[in-house]
């Protein structure tokens, strides 16, 4: 039971007199135990203050290093990477958007006109974004290609929060599965680019090409899930046009 003193106390009774004594031998305990533990620590100190000067300086560096890394070394190497993978970029737009597609895809890989291209690009400058997103380009290219095999090691060493990018890296290594009839494979993959964003644009391209292969592997019930998501959620999508068809055809061999 606690005890409380008041000014002008004094014990009544030998049992208050031995609490007053045994406070006070506690009290007197613990501040002993602090001034013991502060003389430890002090001579501690004093004894490898040498080393601690040390272990500071060094944490000190890193942290300097750190900040000058990426002020000095990694800023400047980005923006040089982003330079020389100008011409690559243009090559790949080019074969994006016009003809001569498979020569403007190689010049897009491999360079031309003396400039860099995207493998280069990757090799060169390791490590930074423009090589992070040199493999995108890379993994597209070569599915445009049709070399399936480097399109998925190239997307797959491509990372990215973009809204758009991410999820179609994702599916376009599906792309790549399904043209190498591994459609379990394309089927994960359509599964986690549906889910890594929600957009108009990418959500229901991957919900429908997820219900596609979920409809080729006798997976209805799946397939039927993914394309009531499309025309419920996504009712302006171009997917959703044609979906009741795929929605009843879903349905009959959910039924059967």
């Amino acid at each position: 039971m606690a005890t409380y003193s008041k000014r002008g106390y004094k014990p009544k009774n030998k049992v208050e007199k031995e609490q007053n004594i045994e406070e006070g031998s506690t009290t007197a305990e613990v501040f002993n135990t602090l001034d013991e533990t502060a003389s430890k620590t002090e001579a501690f100190v004093e004894k490898n203050q040498k080393y601690i000067f040390i272990i500071i300086g060094l944490v000190a560096l890193v942290v300097l290093g750190t900040l000058g890394y990426k002020e000095f070394i990694a800023k400047p190497k980005q923006i040089t990477a982003m330079n020389d993978m100008f011409q690559a970029q243009k090559y790949f737009d080019q074969a994006i958007n016009g003809v001569e597609k498979d020569s403007l895809f190689n010049l897009a890989l491999n360079g031309g006109e003396g400039k860099y291209g995207m493998l280069d690009i990757i090799n060169e400058y390791s490590g930074t974004r423009a090589a992070n997103l040199a493999n995108y380009y890379a993994g597209t290219a070569y599915l445009r290609l049709k070399d399936y095999k480097k399109a998925v090691e190239h997307l797959s060493n491509f990372s990215s929060e973009d809204e758009v990018l991410a999820p179609l890296a994702k599916g376009n290594i599906g792309d790549a599965f399904v043209q190498l009839n591994q459609p379990e494979d394309a089927l994960d993959y359509y599964e986690q680019a549906a889910k890594m964003r929600n957009n108009e644009y990418t959500t229901p391209m991957y919900l429908y090409k997820a219900g596609a292969i979920a409809l080729d592997l006798g997976k209805a019930d799946k397939a039927l899930g993914y394309f009531k998501r499309i025309k419920e959620e996504y009712p302006n999508a171009t997917e959703a046009s044609t979906i009741d068809v795929f929605i009843g055809k879903a349905q009959a061999l959910a039924n059967k």
